[in-house]
């Protein structure tokens, strides 16, 4: 007996527009691990990043509250931020405090 041939749907693939696109690699590089123990990263705009996209996600990041935006001579900007308050404490501190506090002696 012949098999019959399945015919795949063909997958139709979303184009995402250039802001998209740099907005997500700008999120990538400020959420990868080495960026958040140094608390800076530096973008560089690609020769694929359009004027208004560029100025759209830098105008974004400028009106985000912690989020220091240094430009710099070669047109990358540098982003640095300092650490959240959830940050400074360890996971689990704040239950060993309250523990602490409740204790009677």
């Amino acid at each position: 007996m012949a098999k019959a041939k399945k015919q795949a749907k063909p997958v139709e693939r979303q184009e995402i527009s250039g802001i998209e696109r740099l907005g997500l690699r700008v999120s990538s590089m400020i959420n990868h691990p080495v960026a958040q123990v140094q608390r800076w990263v530096t973008i560089h705009r690609l020769d694929t990043d359009g004027d208004r996209e560029w100025e759209e996600v830098m105008g974004l990041l400028s009106e985000t509250d912690g989020i220091d935006m240094i430009f710099n001579d070669d047109e990358s900007v540098t982003l640095k931020w300092e650490a959240s308050a959830e940050e400074d404490h360890p996971l689990g501190a704040e239950e060993t405090l309250i523990e602490e506090e409740l204790a009677p002696f």
